[in-house]
C-alpha cells in the first residue's frame, strides 16, 4: 500500500509540474506584444468567434452527454462511480481544449508581431503557444486518471480493481468530447477553408488571406476550434484512454502495483516534455525550424528513456510477472515505433521529400492528375506505418509474453504526448499569424518569416495524427482484449474464430463502420462548404464596393453559417461508434468482437491514408507557392489548390476523427459487457 500510494503521488505532482509550466507559459505569452491595432482588431474578431462557438459545442455536446451519465448512473452494474468518472472525463477534455484555444488565438496576433523582428521571436512565440496546449493535455490527462483512482480509493475506500473499472467512465467520457470536438471543429475549419479558397482564390483571384474575403475570419476561427480545441480533445483521451487501458491489463496480475506503472511512465514523460521545450530554438532567419523542433523532440525521448529505468526498476519484483528488461525493453519499444512513425509521415508530407514533389509535378499537368497523385501518396503511406505498428506489437508482446507488454509500448509511446501535441498545436498558430500578417498589410518580409513556419506546421500537423492514429490502432487492440477478459468474467467463455459466422459478420460491420463515419463527415463538409460559398458569392455580388475596399465584408454572417452547419451535422456521424456496437452486441457477442476487430484494421488504414494523403496535398500547394513548377497564378497552382481543397476534410475531419471512433466503439463495448451477458447466457 505505500508504494501504491507513493506512485499515485508522483504522478500527480508531475501532473501538477505540467499544467503549473503550462500556465506559467500562458502569462508569459500575455506579456508579449500584440502587435498593432489592426493586428489586434483582426485577432479579436478571430477569438470573439472561435469563442462564440466552443460555447455553443460544448453546449450541445453537454445536452447529449446527459444521457450516457445518467444511464451509467442508473445502472446497478456500473453505478456513479462510473458515471462521475465520465463527467470528470469529459470536463477535463473540454478543457484541455477550450484553454488551448483561448492561449492559440491570443498568441496569433502575439506571433505576427514577433515576425516583424525575425524568425527566432517568432518562433519562439509560436511554439510556446503550442507548448501550453502540449503540457495541458498530458498534464490534465494524467491528473484526471491519477486524482480519480486516487479519490476512489484514499477517499471512498474502493478496492484497486474497482476503482480501475470505474475508470472506463472517465476514458468514455474523454472519448464522446473527443469526437464530437473533432467532428464539430473539423467541418467548422474546413467549410470555412474550403469555401474561402473555392471563391476567393479561383474565382476572385484574391489571396488566400485578403481582408477582402467574407469567410476569411471564418477561416481563422476554424484553425483554432478544429486543430487547437479538436486536436486538444484527440490526445487528451488517447492518453488518458491508454493509461486506463493498460492500468485494466494490470489488475490481472497478482503483483498489485504493477497496474499503477504507466502512471509512473507518464510522470517521468511529463518532466521530459517540460525539459525538452527547452531546446525548441533557432539561432537566425537561416536555421531550420523542422530540425529545431525535432530536437526538442529528440531531448524528451532521451530523457524519457533514461527516466524509464529508475522507475522500471522499483516496479521490478523477484516475485512479479515481469523482469526489470522485459518491463523496459516494451517501453523502449514504444519510444521507437514513436520515432519511425513521426519520420515516416514527415516524409510522406514533407515538402522536401519525393511524395509531396510528386503530387506538385502531376499539378502541371491538370487538376484530375494533382487528385490521382494525391489518392495514390496517401494509399501508399499507409504501407510502412501499419508494418512499425505490427513489428512493434508482436516485438512488445514476444518481450513480455504478455499483452501488459503491448499496453507499456503504447504507455510509452503516448509518454511523448506533450511534445507531439506542441508540434501540432504551434502550426495553426503560425498558420493564423501569417493571415493576420496579410489581413493587417504587414511588410511582406513578414511572410517571408511565418510562410516558412506555416508549411512546417502543416507538416507538423500531419505528423501528430499519424503519431495518434498509431497509437490508437494499439490501445484498441488492449482494449479488445478487455472485453475478452470481461465477458470472461462475467461467465460467458468465449471464443472467436474465423470459421464463426458470426464473428466474419461483425469483421465485414465493423470494418464498414470507418468508411460510413467518414464519408458522413466528408459530406459535411461539403454541405456546410457549399453553404459558404453561396454566402461569398452574394456578398461579392451584392456588395461590388468590397473588392475596391470601399465596404466591409460582413466577416460574421459566414461564422454564423458555419457554426449552425458544423454543430448540426456533427451529430450524426458521432452516434455510429456508439449506436452500432450496441446494436450488434445485443444481437451476438462473437458479431461485436469481430467488429471490434474490423474497425481496428480498417480504421488505421483509413485514417492514416487521409491523413498523410490530405497534409501531402497541401504542401504541394505550399511547395508551388514557393516558386516550384510555375509559383502563384500558374496552371500548377490552381490544380494544387483544388487538390488541397479535397485534402482539407481527408486530413483535418473524416481521418483524424476516425482515431477517436474506434476508440469509443471498444470503451462501448466494454461498458455493456453485463447487457451482453445477460442477454446471451
Amino acid at each position: 500500500m505505500f508504494f501504491e500510494d507513493h506512485s499515485v503521488m508522483f504522478a500527480l505532482i508531475c501532473a501538477g509540474i505540467g499544467v503549473g509550466y503550462g500556465l506559467y507559459l500562458t502569462f508569459w505569452l500575455l506579456r508579449q506584444p500584440p502587435g498593432g491595432e489592426r493586428i489586434q482588431e483582426i485577432g479579436r474578431a478571430s477569438q470573439e468567434g472561435a469563442a462564440a462557438y466552443l460555447k455553443r459545442q460544448y453546449i450541445t455536446i453537454a445536452i447529449v452527454a446527459i444521457i450516457p451519465f445518467l444511464l451509467l448512473g442508473f445502472y446497478n452494474q456500473l453505478g456513479w462511480g462510473t458515471a462521475i468518472g465520465f463527467l470528470v472525463g469529459a470536463i477535463l477534455s473540454a478543457a484541455a481544449g477550450f484553454i488551448g484555444m483561448n492561449v492559440a488565438v491570443r498568441s496569433n496576433t502575439r506571433t505576427a508581431a514577433a515576425a516583424q523582428d525575425g524568425l527566432p521571436p517568432a518562433l519562439n512565440v509560436a511554439f510556446k503557444a503550442g507548448s501550453v496546449t502540449g503540457l495541458l493535455v498530458v498534464g490534465l490527462g494524467l491528473m484526471g486518471v491519477a486524482g480519480y483512482y486516487w479519490i476512489l480509493t484514499a477517499g471512498f475506500g474502493n478496492s484497486a480493481e474497482s476503482a480501475v473499472d470505474d475508470l472506463i467512465g472517465l476514458a468514455f467520457g474523454g472519448s464522446l468530447i473527443s469526437v464530437f470536438a473533432r467532428l464539430g471543429g473539423g467541418i467548422f475549419t474546413k467549410a470555412a477553408d474550403v469555401g474561402a479558397d473555392l471563391v476567393g482564390k479561383l474565382e476572385a483571384g484574391i489571396p488566400e488571406d485578403d481582408p477582402r474575403n467574407p469567410a476569411v475570419i471564418a477561416d481563422n476561427v476554424g484553425d483554432n476550434v478544429g486543430d487547437c480545441a479538436g486536436m486538444a480533445a484527440d490526445l487528451f483521451e488517447t492518453y488518458a484512454v491508454t493509461a486506463v487501458a493498460v492500468m485494466l491489463l494490470g489488475t490481472q496480475f497478482n503483483s498489485p502495483e504493477l497496474f499503477l506503472y504507466p502512471l509512473s511512465i507518464g510522470g517521468v514523460s511529463i518532466l521530459a516534455s517540460v525539459i525538452g521545450t527547452l531546446f525548441a530554438r533557432v539561432k537566425d532567419d537561416q536555421s531550420s525550424v523542422m530540425a529545431a523542433l525535432y530536437r526538442a523532440v529528440a531531448v524528451a525521448t532521451g530523457l524519457s528513456a533514461l527516466g524509464f529505468i529508475p522507475v522500471t526498476l522499483a516496479f521490478d519484483s523477484p516475485d512479479g510477472p515481469f523482469t526489470f528488461w522485459q518491463l523496459y525493453g516494451a517501453a523502449l519499444v514504444g519510444l521507437v515505433v514513436t520515432f519511425l512513425l513521426v519520420g515516416l509521415t514527415e516524409f510522406y508530407t514533407g515538402t522536401r521529400w519525393r511524395p509531396v514533389r510528386r503530387i506538385a509535378k502531376a499539378s502541371e499537368t491538370s487538376h484530375a492528375t494533382n487528385i490521382i497523385s494525391g489518392l495514390a501518396v496517401g494509399m501508399e503511406a499507409t504501407v510502412a506505418p501499419v508494418i512499425v505498428i505490427a513489428i512493434g506489437l508482436v516485438a512488445a508482446f514476444e518481450i513480455t509474453g504478455n499483452l501488459y507488454g503491448v499496453g507499456v509500448a503504447v504507455m510509452a509511446q503516448l509518454s511523448m504526448t506533450g511534445l507531439i501535441v506542441a508540434l501540432d498545436a504551434y502550426g495553426p498558430v503560425t498558420d493564423n499569424a501569417g493571415g493576420i500578417a496579410e489581413m493587417a498589410d504587414l511588410p511582406e518580409e513578414v511572410r517571408a518569416i511565418t510562410d516558412p513556419l506555416d508549411a512546417v506546421g502543416n507538416t507538423t500537423k500531419a505528423v501528430t495524427k499519424g503519431y495518434a492514429i498509431g497509437s490508437a490502432g494499439l490501445a484498441a487492440i488492449v482494449l479488445f482484449d478487455e472485453y475478452v477478459r470481461g465477458l470472461a468474467e462475467e461467465g460467458l467463455e468465449t471464443v472467436f474464430s474465423l470459421s464463426d459466422p458470426w464473428v466474419i459478420a461483425g469483421l465485414f460491420i465493423g470494418g464498414l463502420m470507418p468508411f460510413l463515419f467518414a464519408a458522413l463527415a466528408m459530406n459535411a463538409v461539403g454541405i456546410a462548404a457549399a453553404q459558404v460559398v453561396e454566402e461569398v458569392r452574394r456578398q461579392f455580388r451584392e456588395m461590388p464596393g468590397i473588392m475596391d475596399g470601399s465596404q466591409r465584408p460582413d466577416y460574421s454572417r459566414a461564422v454564423s453559417i458555419v457554426t449552425a452547419s458544423a454543430l448540426k451535422l456533427m451529430l450524426l456521424p458521432a452516434a455510429i461508434p456508439i449506436a452500432v456496437p450496441i446494436i450488434v452486441g445485443v444481437i451476438n457477442e462473437r458479431a461485436l468482437g469481430g467488429l471490434l476487430i474490423g474497425t481496428i484494421v480498417t480504421g488505421i488504414f483509413l485514417a492514416i491514408a487521409m491523413t498523410a494523403g490530405g497534409g501531402a496535398w497541401d504542401n504541394a500547394k505550399k511547395l508551388i507557392e514557393d516558386g516550384a513548377y510555375g509559383g502563384k497564378g500558374s496552371e500548377a497552382h490552381n490544380a494544387s489548390i483544388t487538390g488541397d481543397t479535397v485534402g482539407d476534410p481527408y486530413k483535418d475531419t473524416a481521418g483524424p476523427a476516425i482515431n477517436p471512433m474506434i476508440k469509443i466503439a471498444n470503451l462501448v463495448a466494454i461498458l455493456i459487457i453485463p447487457i451482453v451477458v445477460s442477454i446471451h447466457t
